[in-house]
């Protein structure tokens, strides 16, 4: 899904870039109330963990593969508005560091995969939990379907930024029946690493996934056979002796063996996009990306002959980068939040 340069026209590439960037203003402010003492320390591994999985990608049709997007991930872990803020520092390391996603489309991509699928997943996800029975199946369905539907969604709004944008003649019809088709099969892929990643970290830490809080009822876990009352997500028991760090810790690890051994076995094929672009003609007019001389360029360590250690050497780099440049995002916003309460009581205003 990640839309190069010469796609889409500059008129449009700078509306979505404006777009985007409220966006980004919005959820920087939205979330300094998300990230408290349990989401503001995994926020930054969400990141990188998408990253590393967006590398994996699994066939979906003869000659197409599809790769997770991610949003419906990181809005149900760590909330919407941190989630776009997930995606978006995804996105701006595939572009700056592997030349993956056009920089003048940058925009576009950030409104498309950051915005849409998390506005759309999260909407539907609180829907669906706030309607099926309170416990963790419930939460990994509604995750499942979320997921599912955030792919289409985003393939939808790709058409119409293209419709309006387009920078060839390709009929329209086309491209909506040509993008719908492989990205409801991709969805498929996407629910269920959605689905398994949520259910995982509910089935360790509940109070960590942030689209379990705050419902009407208790969550419950099935313990002996018995459905029981989740721990609450929030409570007096002291953060320190409900740390994260091993949650943190396996999830670091998960992500670097992804990208650095597991990717190498990704399927080569063209993703959804890639397919449609090439078979309609929409890459007619693609333009050179602005750092395809990077190090890093297509997932791989320049001068590395050994392809298997090149990509995960660069799988590995991206994992790093991603995590440290991420992390420190949600730090600075979570210093921001917290800033007020730390300021000396006892004086007039």
């Amino acid at each position: 899904m990640h839309v190069p340069d010469g796609f889409i026209d500059l008129p449009v590439s700078a509306a979505t870039g404006a777009v985007a960037a409220g966006a980004v203003a919005v959820s920087l402010r939205g979330a300094r109330r998300e990230l408290d003492e349990r989401t503001a320390p995994l926020a930054g591994l969400v990141a990188a963990f998408i990253f590393a999985v967006q590398m994996l990608n699994f066939p979906v049709a003869a000659g197409t593969s599809g790769h997770l997007l991610g949003g419906a991930l990181a809005a149900i872990l760590v909330g919407p508005y941190t989630g776009v803020l997930c995606i978006s520092v995804v996105l701006l390391m595939q572009g700056i560091l592997f030349a993956d996603g056009g920089l003048t489309a940058l925009g576009v991509n950030i409104t498309d995969m950051a915005v849409v699928t998390t506005v759309v997943a999260y909407a539907l996800f609180r829907t669906l939990v706030k309607v099926l029975p309170r416990t963790r199946r419930s939460v990994t369905v509604s995750s499942f379907v979320a997921a599912l539907a955030s792919v289409p969604a985003a393939a939808l709004a790709f058409t119409f930024f293209y419709w309006i944008g387009g920078t060839t003649d390709i009929p329209i019809g086309k491209v909506l029946t040509g993008m719908a088709g492989v990205h409801v099969l991709i969805g498929i892929g996407e629910a269920t690493i959605t689905a398994l990643t949520v259910g995982a970290v509910i089935a360790v830490r509940p109070d960590l996934v942030y689209g379990a809080r705050g419902l009407s009822a208790p969550l419950k876990l099935r313990v002996g056979g018995e459905l029981v009352d989740a721990a609450p997500a929030s409570g007096p028991e002291p953060v320190a002796a409900r740390s994260a760090r091993k949650v943190w810790a396996t999830g670091l690890v998960t992500a670097l063996v992804l990208a650095g051994f597991v990717s190498f076995y990704a399927s080569a094929s063209p993703d959804g996009l890639e397919k449609v672009a090439a078979d309609q003609g929409i890459d007619r007019k693609t333009e050179p990306h602005h750092t395809a001389d990077s190090p890093l360029a297509d997932y791989g360590v320049k001068d590395v002959g050994d392809a298997r250690i090149s990509g995960g050497l660069a799988g590995v780099i991206g994992v790093g980068a991603t995590v440290v440049v991420g992390s420190g995002v949600f730090w600075v916003v979570r210093r921001r939040r917290t800033a007020p309460d730390t300021a000396p009581a006892g004086g007039n205003a």
